[in-house]
């Protein structure tokens, strides 16, 4: 059998026979041997193979780890992501701002010109490269009147944005309704049109639930003034042209009065539709009027009488009040028995 040459690498001298035993007799090539440091110049070993498993098996395991953080910083929203505008749907949510400022606006617009996005939207995955917004409508808003400005796909064309994973979808409710409140606080009238929303779309079963789902963190007072705005909305959204503009005294006052003469609200949007007000100062010039003969005749004296001793009888529009030593329990178990055996019809 004829005995192989050895490989020797370029540059190198050729070893002698003393040196030649050095090398192991089945390596040939420079690819597979290890150089010792200096005094064994021209002296190869092969490495151990257990090393290049090993630092195989590290590398893999380093790549594994981080590319497993960055998939968890991204499904925990830790992660800000750059994404195509024309991916993010902004109706995704019923919105609960009506309207926007023009002032605030181009304020947003100037400093993301300036300054870029500095904060983040927020979003839920819909589907491939689908995402549905929760909060940030009007950063996103902005972002897509500069596009449209400048055409500058690569510094306008994508928003900055953390994905979140709302267990159901009062939670993506809630996150939209606490950004605006801590941002830009909402109208009364705003507040109880998401609410109104809310549970037509199901989110909520009742207006309690939603009122208490998504304003759980305001105080009780103001809580119950939205749900007095309420009435408001159901009765007159679409047919007002500036609601937001509603004053909490006017809103409740409203409510007051649709409340206590049901034929008021169809009077009034028909009104509205026929003649709608030019601006919003006319529009709540035009519900104060309207709504000043129902105020009128809820504070108007009130008409007494006292058919047995110790118990007095008040009425006025809408409301009858039984008052006296003798009304008690047992007066109105008797009262409540009465009103039902009557005929109605």
């Amino acid at each position: 059998m004829a005995k192989r040459k050895r490989l020797i690498p370029f540059g190198e001298p050729a070893l002698s026979d003393d040196t030649a035993h050095d090398l192991p007799p089945d390596l040939e090539t420079k690819a597979m041997f290890t150089r010792y440091p200096q005094g064994h110049a021209g002296t190869y070993v092969r490495p151990a193979p257990i090393a290049d498993m090993a630092g195989a098996a590290a590398a893999t395991a380093a790549m594994e780890e981080m590319a497993e953080a960055l998939r968890k910083a991204r499904k925990s929203g830790r992660m800000v992501l750059a994404l195509p505008l024309d991916q993010v749907q902004a109706d995704h949510l019923m919105r609960d701002r009506i309207t926007l400022d023009s002032d605030e606006m181009a304020a947003l617009v100037d400093s993301l010109r300036v300054r870029g996005q500095q904060t983040p939207v927020e979003v839920l995955a819909l589907g491939p490269d689908r995402y549905g917004l929760i909060s940030g409508w009007r950063r996103l808003k902005a972002l897509r009147q500069l596009l449209a400005e400048t055409g500058d796909v690569a510094k306008y064309g994508s928003v900055l944005a953390l994905l979140r994973q709302p267990e159901q979808a009062s939670d993506a409710y809630v996150a939209m309704v606490e950004e605006n409140e801590l941002r830009v606080g909402l109208s009364f009238y705003e507040r109880a049109r998401i609410v109104a929303k809310a549970v037509e779309a199901g989110v909520y079963p009742d207006d309690r639930s939603a009122l208490r789902g998504l304003f759980g963190n305001v105080p009780r007072a103001r809580r119950s003034k939205i749900g007095s705005f309420l009435i408001v909305v159901r009765g007159l959204d679409g047919a007002l042209q500036f609601p937001e503009a509603i004053s909490e005294k006017l809103g409740l006052a409203l409510a007051q009065a649709l409340e206590a003469d049901p034929a008021l609200a169809p009077r009034l949007v028909a009104d509205l539709t026929a003649q709608p007000p030019a601006d919003a100062s006319a529009e709540m010039a035009w519900l104060s009027r309207g709504i000043a003969p129902q105020k009128q005749a809820l504070t108007a004296p009130v008409e007494t009488i006292e058919p047995v001793p110790g118990l007095r009888l008040k009425a006025r529009r809408g409301q009858v009040v039984l008052e006296g030593p003798r009304a008690d329990a047992a007066l109105m178990a008797r009262l409540a028995e009465w009103l039902k055996a009557q005929d109605w019809m």
